[in-house]
């Protein structure tokens, strides 16, 4: 059966996170939509790690076009959601129809993918994490916490219908796994 999912980003989402599930769903014969606060043409980043520097690095990777915006989405449209990470969970949070899209899926058990600094989009939402686990980019465990959930130090965790995922390198096990219960 052929399933519709959202992925909600926009700029500076990272480019792995973004394309490797896209193309994944393309594969398996699923709609996928992007979705950004705007419809246009997104800036995607590479995050990568250096031996001198003490965080991660950025550097410009390829555009990508949104399909449609924030305030085109109707959430009962879709099957899922996946929310990659970068640092567009950062702005796209403050939109203020996000809570309500996000809200949506946790309310009707959809699946919900959120990998690396995707749990920043769940500080406006804390009551859907309530008492939930999962794990996120270390950097984000605050954030996790804040929402009253509790942190897993482990690459990937499936709690209930979501799936969340610690970074890029995680996303063949975050896929497999959002898809099953796609």
């Amino acid at each position: 059966m052929m399933a519709k999912v959202l992925i909600l980003t926009g700029d500076a989402v990272e480019a792995l996170e973004v394309f490797y599930p896209y193309y994944r769903l393309l594969e398996e014969g699923h709609e996928a939509v992007i979705a950004a606060p705007t419809k246009k043409r997104l800036q995607t980043v590479v995050h990568d790690f250096e031996p001198h520097i003490d965080t991660f690095t950025e550097k410009h990777a390829y555009g990508l076009d949104s399909h449609i915006s924030f305030d085109e989405i109707n959430p009962t449209d879709y099957d899922g959601l996946i929310i990659p990470g970068g640092r567009a969970p950062e702005h796209i949070r403050m939109h203020g129809k996000l809570p309500d899209i996000v809200r949506h899926f946790f309310t009707t058990n959809k699946p919900v993918g959120a990998i690396c600094h995707a749990t920043l989009v769940f500080n406006v939402v804390p009551d859907v994490l309530k008492g939930r686990s999962l794990t996120a980019f270390s950097n984000c465990r605050p954030e996790v916490e804040a929402t009253g959930a509790r942190y897993i130090e482990e690459p990937l965790h499936t709690d209930g219908n979501l799936v969340s995922g610690h970074a890029w390198p995680d996303l063949p096990g975050f896929m497999k796994e959002f898809l099953r219960l796609l």
